[in-house]
């Protein structure tokens, strides 16, 4: 027994707003074909996987296609059409004839586990009609004219359709070269032809990507979009008391400076750290160390800026930051507003600054020295 997958990824994401193919935008840095086609080729029995690809995009598809297909299953790509049941059509040109169940995916619905691909194929092996996952509708569901509610739907007989949708070769393949009109689906074309179309368990994480707000939604539910990062950071103040103080960027007049190999900021520096770490990055010693005579006296600044294309090299934007300020001076208050709005400018994120004390206790508490603890919110920039 042989399966083949039809993966309908042509669509354009209008709706999406992302400026290239659906397919293409990445979620937790993997495209959304990627996650498809991971998921799709671990399906038992598997021989063949057709994509359906956007038109001008037929290589880049193919491309991005190999490395997840194993060596047994046999991959090929058709061009799309101008409508989801042409571009079918097209990719069932490409299928074996020794495939004994056709399965047709779309690549919207990324994240459909593997399980219920073979729940599909078990069933419609079983059955010998057409077989589609669904899900019961738990929302109240009205019929409206306008803005004028009419009656509300008995949801205990309604389903939401999801694929893959699984069909006998045969049965397929002559409802196909049957059609007379545009169906949305290959379930109400198989029953346009009078054949049967029994339902299996779908799946919540079979959703289909179409908006953005389902793209964060997607991206919330697989893991891997949003990270954390902790960093601390502590220096003493300078014996040298023309030395200025600066803490997050800029001059704090009235208040001495604090030792270090570059401007001492150890607010700065704590950010530093809780972004490279939030990132995977290292730490602020490893990427600007005390080894680097080029950083010797530099502004905070350098070091925000250097970090944050370096988040942006490794394809990660800041949502946003918080530092609390440790220590009986510098009293933050008076600088708190003009602080946060230098940083929220230079990281292009808002920054937010507290400030507390250690009650008297240590060397903070004695005012040596000024502790910052900062932490930071960044995520993937999903394209």
């Amino acid at each position: 027994m042989s399966v083949a997958v039809i993966l309908v990824a042509a669509g354009q994401g209008e709706r999406l707003g992302a400026g290239k193919p659906k397919a293409l935008v990445h979620v937790a840095g993997v495209t959304l074909l990627e996650h498809a086609i991971a998921r799709a080729v671990a399906t038992k029995n598997l021989s063949q996987l057709v994509i359906t690809a956007t038109p001008g995009f037929l290589e880049e598809f193919v491309e991005l296609a190999k490395p997840h297909v194993p060596s047994g299953i046999q991959l090929s790509a058709v061009q799309g059409g101008e409508t989801r049941q042409l571009s079918i059509a097209l990719a069932l040109g490409e299928v074996s004839n020794s495939a004994e169940v056709i399965l047709v995916h779309d690549a919207a619905r990324a994240f459909t586990p593997t399980e219920v691909f073979d729940r599909v194929v078990a069933e419609v092996l079983a059955s010998g009609f057409g077989v589609i996952p669904v899900i019961p509708v738990h929302d109240t569901v009205k019929r409206s004219e306008g803005s004028e509610v009419l009656e509300t739907i008995d949801r205990s007989e309604l389903r939401v359709a999801q694929t893959p949708q699984g069909f006998p070769a045969k049965l397929f393949r002559e409802a196909y070269a049957a059609i007379t009109k545009d169906h949305t689906d290959d379930a109400s074309l198989i029953q346009a032809n009078g054949h049967r179309v029994l339902s299996v368990p779908g799946d919540r994480m079979a959703m289909k990507v179409t908006t953005k707000d389902d793209l964060i939604l997607a991206s919330h539910l697989i893991g891997g979009q949003q990270r954390t990062g902790i960093g601390t950071d502590t220096h003493r103040f300078s014996e040298d008391s023309a030395k200025p103080l600066f803490l997050g960027t800029i001059e704090w007049p009235g208040e001495r400076g604090l030792d270090g190999h570059s401007d001492g900021d150890a607010l700065s520096h704590a950010i530093v750290d809780a972004l490279l770490s939030a990132a995977g990055l290292g730490d602020i010693g490893s990427n600007f160390g005390v080894d680097r005579p080029e950083f010797q006296g530099a502004n905070g600044q350098v070091f925000l800026t250097e970090t944050l294309a370096k988040l942006a090299e490794a394809g990660f934007a800041i949502i946003n930051v918080s530092a609390q300020i440790i220590g009986n001076r510098p009293k933050v208050a008076p600088m708190r507003e003009q602080v946060e709005q230098v940083l929220s400018s230079i990281l292009k994120a808002p920054v937010t600054i507290s400030a507390t004390t250690t009650d008297g206790l240590g060397f903070l508490g004695n005012t040596e020295g000024v502790a910052v603890v900062a932490s930071a919110l960044i995520q993937r920039k999903d394209e």
